[in-house]
């Protein structure tokens, strides 16, 4: 992505971590899993999926040095990044399929507290809303698993 011009940027709540993406997400949805649910403690997230390379940490080298991770033992594919100093997460890379998924929560915010890019980030859907611990009555479909890929619940 060196190059590439940032379509998305975000970072962790102290801006110790930082990150750009160059290429529209090849999904955005909000994710009811429970994986997602057991480690933000939330009932649902804003995630969005990425190939590898239009991913790029942008907080000073070396990355790892501000960097903590956790390897899903239930899926070793995935390990999800988070920052040393605060502890939010803010990306996971999926060896599997060489995506990288940020969380929305991250994305950068324009003065009056938008985020920047919405028009690009915006879901286009509820995945995995069968494990869900809550409804959400909007005008976006419900899918068992993956957007379109699933049964669609709604």
């Amino acid at each position: 992505m060196t190059d590439q011009v940032p379509l998305l940027q975000g970072s962790c709540f102290c801006q110790a971590v930082s990150y750009a993406v160059s290429a529209r997400p090849i999904l955005t949805a909000y994710c009811h899993c429970t994986s997602c649910q057991r480690l933000t403690s939330c009932p649902f997230i804003h995630t969005m999926h990425f190939d590898a390379s239009a991913f790029i940490w942008t907080h000073p080298e070396p990355h790892e040095s501000r960097l903590d991770f956790y390897d899903n033992v239930l899926k070793p594919y995935k390990r999800r990044f988070r920052c040393k100093t605060c502890g939010v997460g803010v990306a996971s890379h999926n060896s599997s399929t060489n995506r990288v998924s940020i969380w929305g929560a991250t994305l950068d915010r324009n003065e009056d507290g938008k985020v920047v890019g919405w028009d690009i980030a915006k879901p286009t859907a509820h995945q995995f809303y069968g494990t869900r611990m809550l409804d959400v009555n909007d005008n976006l479909t419900k899918w068992e698993g993956y957007e379109s890929k699933s049964e669609r619940l709604g």
